[in-house]
């Protein structure tokens, strides 16, 4: 009796200087098979690197980051030489802008492909490389099916008031709206929640992704009804090196004035602000966390990531009619204790109180038995949530 080969899908998901991916078995959903990751910040001493489900480092090399999928080739290379190519039945990528067309996952075609090129200056920083994976893939793997799924997809419940930008009206009809981003977390996040907490999942939750790109979502019913990232992911929240809300005064200031050229300001607002911009130093909470007691300047960095962090979560307090839950997840948000209780002090007034001893642990619940808001600590998963897309779009029975 023959043993059926085991169904596996591969997850690729790219930042505009990452890329990281895994290989699940449709059948074993609790850990990846393997996880890769690369950096692509153009230097030619990027690596590879491919880990088993333990953290076993099964390969680490060079790879020319100067060609975007030169890191894909080398890591389909040494997966079909391993033999982890058998039974793959799909690849799953992550695109952040589906634009006003796209709500749902999509199956990769060429119709798609012609659409979804029509959404590149809606996002410019993450989709060319995006696209191009997709097509080196197609080349690479002509028999595989690809599914895209949309960080914007999450966000399709939001109310038209909460996708309205005061601007003329045509500009709405012409698809300039509030979107929101960061939602395979957030729909990875809802679906624990509901394990985690049952039917307090469907009350008043607000969930903080806080990592190089932060943000917020404000869900009740299990429907997103609010979000701080807007047409693209600069609004809202304070980033590594994204500023977030900024008076729109300032870039017509630094265009007319400053004489910026477009393309200079978008590299501002990019790669140059955030929690970089104001350290001068860095955009990594940890070296500013390291750093802040002898650096004004990076003091004020956490002081105003936690402040605005602060504002959002009063205000999406405000939106829900009140709070049943704050949910904290991405690399700040699940690994950084002191800036949760930094973020949370002051907030007795909502019911917020933490148990101090199980956030300095990282615990699962991190607030105190008298705390009438249920604040938890989850580590988020967006690649699993690519794979649950892929069998559902592709009506593959799950285990």
């Amino acid at each position: 009796m023959t043993t059926a080969t085991p169904r596996r899908v591969l997850t690729m998901n790219r930042g505009s200087s990452t890329l990281k991916s895994t290989l699940y078995e449709t059948a074993r959903q609790n850990e990846p098979l393997l996880a890769m990751s690369v950096d692509q910040k153009g230097r030619t001493d990027s690596r590879l690197k491919i880990a088993d489900s333990k953290g076993n480092i099964l390969l680490d090399t060079a790879v020319d980051s100067g060609e975007s999928n030169a890191a894909v080739e080398t890591m389909l290379a040494w997966l079909g030489a391993q033999g982890f190519l058998i039974g793959l039945a799909a690849v799953g990528h992550r695109l952040v802008h589906g634009g006003p067309k796209y709500r749902e996952p999509q199956r990769v075609t060429a119709e798609f492909m012609a659409e979804i090129e029509k959404i590149v200056p809606l996002d410019p920083d993450h989709l060319p490389a995006a696209i191009r994976g997709i097509q080196f893939v197609s080349a690479k793997l002509p028999q595989v099916p690809q599914v895209a799924c949309f960080d914007t997809a999450f966000h399709r419940t939001l109310p038209q008031v909460a996708r309205l930008y005061a601007l003329p009206r045509r500009l709405f009809e012409q698809g300039i709206a509030r979107y929101g981003f960061h939602g395979l977390s957030y729909e990875y996040i809802m679906s624990e929640l509901v394990r985690l907490e049952g039917k307090l999942a469907d009350g008043r939750v607000i969930i903080a992704h806080l990592g190089s790109g932060a943000s917020m979502a404000a869900v009740k019913n299990g429907k997103s009804v609010d979000t701080s990232m807007g047409f693209v992911p600069l609004e809202g929240l304070v980033m590594s090196t994204r500023p977030g809300d900024v008076d729109p005064g300032v870039l017509l200031y630094l265009l007319e004035q400053e004489k910026m050229a477009p393309a200079e300001l978008s590299t501002l607002l990019n790669k140059k602000s955030g929690l970089l911009g104001v350290s001068e130093t860095s955009g990594d909470m940890r070296a500013l966390l390291e750093n802040s007691g002898r650096d004004p300047r990076a003091a004020d960095a956490v002081e105003l990531f936690c402040y605005r962090a602060k504002k959002y979560i009063g205000a999406y307090a405000a939106v829900l009619g009140g709070l049943d839950l704050l949910i904290f997840a991405g690399g700040i948000g699940e690994h950084a204790p002191a800036i949760r209780k930094r973020i949370c002090e002051g907030m007795g007034f909502l019911g917020i109180r933490l148990d101090f001893a199980a956030n300095d642990a990282n615990a699962g619940l991190i607030s105190a038995g008298d705390s009438s808001v249920r604040v938890r600590v989850i580590e988020t998963n967006e690649d699993l949530m690519i794979v649950r897309h892929v069998v559902a779009l592709l009506g593959w029975a799950s285990a």
